[in-house]
């Protein structure tokens, strides 16, 4: 099987990107990561950052994108951008926990993110949304929002799996991926030990052997997303550089 491509999650070197966006893309680059995944652009336009990630060789792995920028008065700029980037993943990083703390307002929620689904499909584009801790915890009707969402949208809608929040939602590190064949197109790799997601990948608990495996053979893995939150291993630019040499070492 060919290598899968690894990106950076920009949030998690969201200070450096707000003090020179495009430095720190370049800075990416050298580490050796394959592409990024953006949560905001600093004031630049997609043509701007496009024309640096050529520049530097890098794709864009896709974007975490509000759900209000999928509005109708949104939409349209919306798509554009992601053509720009030429990336086809528009992941809503956080659903308002109004809108998936029940059974009802889930599948309620799950009716929207199908229709827009469809709608970014006719551009060619795929929509997801990214798992936090709150998705994998059991609601009223036994059922976590994960596993709600995932019977309630297409099968093209991306369930990007987050391996730390699923831990710390009670989840098995791996499970929640095998519960979605073909749909964790993106997984985001952070790191869990003793009770929270900030260590280094590759120096905590996550079973990384067994969360590749599930996401290559079950998963359809289009996309490794490196993610790391905390600034207690030091400066989150030397953190995630880190974090892509332990990748390495395991061989992806």
């Amino acid at each position: 099987m060919a290598r899968i491509p690894i990106a950076l999650q920009l949030y998690s070197v969201r200070n450096d990107c707000a003090q020179d966006l495009l430095g720190t893309i370049r800075k990416v680059a050298k580490m050796g990561y394959d592409g990024v995944e953006f949560a905001g652009y600093h004031g630049h336009t997609p043509e701007a950052i496009k024309a640096v990630l050529d520049e530097v060789g890098l794709k864009c792995a896709g974007t975490h994108t509000p759900i209000h920028a999928l509005d109708d008065e949104n939409f349209a700029e919306t798509v554009r951008l992601h053509k720009v980037l030429d990336t086809k993943f528009v992941i809503i990083p956080w659903i308002p926990e109004e809108m998936r703390n029940t059974e009802a307002s889930t599948k309620e929620t799950c009716k929207k993110l199908t229709e827009l689904t469809k709608k970014l499909a006719a551009e060619g584009l795929c929509l997801g949304f990214h798992a936090h801790a709150g998705d994998m915890k059991p609601l009223d009707g036994g059922k976590s929002a994960w596993q709600l969402i995932a019977e309630n949208t297409p099968s093209e809608f991306v369930m990007q799996y987050d391996t730390a929040n699923g831990v710390d939602g009670g989840a098995d590190a791996v499970q929640p991926i095998l519960e979605v064949p073909g749909r964790a197109k993106s997984v985001h790799l952070k790191e869990y030990k003793g009770g929270h997601g900030k260590a280094v990948v590759g120096e905590g608990d996550i079973p990384w052997e067994k969360v590749f495996e599930a996401a290559e053979k079950v998963g359809g893995v289009e996309w490794y997303v490196v993610e790391h939150e905390s600034e207690e291993q030091g400066p989150p630019i030397e953190a995630v550089e880190r974090c892509l040499q332990n990748l390495r070492k395991m061989g992806k």
